[in-house]
């Protein structure tokens, strides 16, 4: 128990940093890359498995969870984000066990804004070019599971954002902890900090122009402008499950999941996932953004989630040894909602 109290006092100190549910400061965080989930898995529960997640999944969740995984896991997704905006994600990731109890893991995750035609004041309706944003983001994490159920973990993030001639280059750090409990192991409780990082400022040759000397001298000079700081979107996710256990191959889990957001309204969700025999598995999930009084101000998707997966043994001998293909689709009030795909090996 002494286990649980520490780690429980190390996220309750650290969630001291993070301003809960201010509306006010909507839209002034950036780096909203991070926010986005590339996993199909988590997505149909609209990222809401704080308490149940495991395996690389956790990295962009909660990174406790990775603590309990078999030996290895890899996992690649493919997300359409908002249908109809050409914005589409990518990731990998992968995690291995190190001695008994420890893991360790490493993610990537690029967005793609496709070609975006170039304006200008003088030129709005485009000057004939093009150019493509690129942002990438990359995670190291370790995860360690204890003897009484606890796991913990931490992740480093890299995060990198560059827009034609200017660019942006920042750090932030994601903690975690869950403790399962109960005859079955059907009790699971899971909070996350995530985003905990210093301000991000975009630098480069775009914010740089040219103005006449002072002197009246026949040159030009260059005058290099400072881009604002963005914080980043700190959140705290609080999340416990339940699992239902009858017919031998037969488990039906239901959620609840509170999320405290430094930088918009806080959450509130539930969700549900069945599965047959651990092979088949259906899930759907609902979650709605706290004292929204008018709609213009009400976020884009509506709150509804769901999706399915699929798992194949890859050996007789090794029941945890298998493949994993899940797809979730989250729908928005405008475009065509978000569809991820994803596979998932464990070895």
């Amino acid at each position: 128990m002494q286990k649980i109290y520490f780690s429980l006092i190390i996220i309750s100190l650290c969630c001291s940093a993070v301003q809960a549910g201010n509306p006010d400061r909507q839209g002034e965080a950036g780096a909203y890359e991070l926010l986005m989930d590339p996993w199909a898995r988590t997505a149909g529960l609209h990222s809401m498995s704080t308490s149940l997640v495991r395996g690389v999944e956790s990295m962009n969740l909660n990174v406790a969870g990775m603590a309990r995984i078999n030996k290895l896991d890899f996992g690649f997704g493919s997300t359409q984000y908002l249908q109809g905006t050409g914005i589409n994600l990518s990731s990998a990731a992968v995690s291995a066990k190190i001695g008994k109890k420890s893991v360790m893991g490493l993610s990537l995750m690029a967005v793609d804004f496709g070609d975006i035609e170039v304006t200008t004041t003088n030129q709005p309706e485009g000057t004939g070019g093009t150019y493509s944003p690129s942002f990438f983001n990359l995670g190291f994490a370790f995860a360690h599971e204890f003897e009484n159920k606890v796991s913990v973990g931490v992740l480093f993030r890299a995060i990198s954002e560059s827009l034609a001639n200017v660019s942006a280059f920042g750090f932030a750090i994601d903690a975690g902890i869950q403790y399962v409990t109960g005859e079955e192991d059907n009790f699971k409780f899971g909070i996350s900090l995530r985003n905990v990082g210093s301000p991000m400022t975009y630098k480069g040759e775009a914010l740089s122009i040219q103005r006449p000397s002072p002197n009246g001298q026949p040159y030009d000079i260059t005058v290099d402008q400072r881009g604002a700081r963005f914080e980043l979107p700190s959140l705290l996710n609080i999340g416990a499950s339940y699992d239902l256990l009858f017919l031998e191959k037969h488990r039906f889990t239901v959620l609840g999941n509170f999320t405290s957001n430094s930088f918009s309204r806080d959450n509130l969700g539930a969700g549900a996932e069945y599965a047959f025999d651990e092979r088949f598995m259906l899930r759907a999930g609902y979650k709605s953004d706290l004292n929204v009084a008018d709609p213009i101000q009400a976020p884009i998707y509506t709150g509804l989630s769901a999706g399915g997966s699929v798992t194949f043994p890859l050996s007789k001998v090794e029941k945890n040894t298998k493949i994993s293909v899940d797809y979730a689709y989250r729908a928005s009030k405008v475009w065509s909602g978000t569809h991820n795909v994803s596979v998932r090996i464990a070895l």
